[in-house]
Parts: C-alpha cells; sequence; structure tokens
C-alpha cells in the first residue's frame, strides 16, 4: 500500500466521505422505520401499496449501511491497534435484545418472524459493537434467502460461543458457500454482478471472528446448508 502524504489524504478523505454517507442512510433508515410503523398494510388501499416499497427500501439501506460500517472498520485496520477493538465480558440477553431491536421493524415490514434460542443468564467475552454488527449483517442477508423465520440461536458448546442465524428458505446458493470458504481464508471475494455482493461483508465477519483470542484459539465464520429450517445457516464461533 502507498504510504505517502498525498494517499493517506485520499485515504482520510474517502473514510470521512463514507462516514458522512453513512449518517445519512442511518437517517433515511430511521424515518423509513418510523414510516412503517405508523403504517401498515391494512390502513388503506393507498398504504397497502406503498407499504412493500417503503419496506424493500428499508432492506436496500439497511445493506447500505452495513456496508458502509464494513468499510469504515476495515480502513480503520480491524485487528491492529489502530482499531478500538473492545472486549468485555457481557450477558447474552444483551446482545440478543440489541440485535432484535435493530432488525424490529424490517423483519415485521417484510413478514418474517424472528425466533430467538439462547441462555439470557450466559456471560461472554467480545467486542459488543462488532459482533452486533456481523449478526445484523447476517440476519439481514437471511431476510433475501428465507421463506418467512429466521432463528438467532446462541450455545456454549467445548468452550466455544456458537452464534447462528438459520433461516428457511431454499438454501444459500453455491456461489455464496464458495464466498465463504474464501472469507474463512481471510481473502475478500470478488464482485458478483449477477448478485450485487462483493464478498466483504463475509470478510468482515471473519477478520471479526479472528480477532477474538483466547488460549492461542480464534474465532471461526463458517456458511453451510441445512440447521434447523433445511435453509441457509451463519455460523460464528467465539473462543
Amino acid at each position: 500500500m502507498d504510504d505517502t502524504p498525498n494517499s493517506q489524504e485520499l485515504f482520510l478523505f474517502l473514510a470521512s466521505t463514507a462516514h458522512d454517507m453513512k449518517n445519512s442512510i442511518s437517517v433515511l433508515s430511521g424515518t423509513l422505520e418510523r414510516l412503517l410503523v405508523d403504517t401498515s398494510p391494512e390502513t388503506s388501499v393507498q398504504a397497502g401499496s406503498a407499504y412493500p416499497h417503503m419496506a424493500h427500501m428499508l432492506y436496500q439501506t439497511k445493506r447500505l449501511n452495513d456496508n458502509l460500517m464494513q468499510l469504515l472498520a476495515l480502513y480503520k485496520q480491524v485487528g491492529k491497534p489502530a482499531y478500538p477493538f473492545d472486549v468485555q465480558p457481557l450477558d447474552l440477553g444483551q446482545l440478543v435484545e440489541q440485535v432484535a431491536a435493530i432488525e424490529r421493524v424490517l423483519l415485521q415490514s417484510r413478514g418474517i418472524r424472528l425466533e430467538l434460542d439462547y441462555d439470557p443468564g450466559l456471560i461472554w467475552h467480545f467486542d459488543e459493537d462488532l459482533v452486533v454488527g456481523v449478526l445484523s449483517h447476517a440476519i439481514n442477508n437471511a431476510i433475501h434467502y428465507t421463506g418467512d423465520r429466521v432463528r438467532l440461536a446462541i450455545r456454549e458448546t467445548d468452550g466455544w460461543l456458537e452464534l447462528r442465524i438459520e433461516d428457511n428458505g431454499p438454501g444459500y446458493p453455491p456461489a455464496l458457500l464458495k464466498a465463504g470458504e474464501i472469507a474463512a481464508r481471510g481473502t475478500a471475494g470478488g464482485v458478483n454482478f449477477l448478485t450485487n455482493s462483493t464478498g466483504l461483508g463475509l470478510y468482515f465477519s471473519s477478520e471479526v471472528a479472528k480477532m477474538h483470542r483466547h488460549r492461542g484459539r480464534h474465532g471461526s465464520l463458517r456458511l453451510e446448508n441445512g440447521g434447523q429450517y433445511g435453509g441457509g445457516c451463519f455460523i460464528l464461533r467465539l473462543p
């Protein structure tokens, strides 16, 4: 990477621009959420026709917000001292409540039920902001593939915390499963113009997983098909 003063100024400008865009999109998402809460498909014929369009707009703005958040985190050198990596002991109930609150309006607007399976008394050490970002991205992705249900399941298994996002859709296509394998190896996937995917989200999630280390072990990310619903499974494991 070029470390000349001009290149550093360019990187700073790009990061500042991405941050400004993220703030604007966050405002737009908040406005859409309020409109969706105040409007329902049953309110009137006119509202019924506009509601699904607003729901789709909210989904797309959340995707943009996810991507910009990931770009900013990677710009700040995820996993290096420059990034404010903050591991704290946190209870899983707090984590689940935060994720569910972030996704509630979008899930309701798409007619998708979020099912929760976790021990609210379980405490684990992790970076709350980063893990919330990873789970929110995974749920937003599951919304694209699911039929009408998404499951967030968290459990401790053999000294690992396993966080699963499952859906009851047809499962991840081969290209996305391949992108998950590439991300797990620490490489960002190429652009897929058919799915509008850059693999950035999976790469970011994998990097966040590996940042979490304990007694010589580090976290990991895996995509597979199956799970309780038989659809796609996003699996984050933390030591």
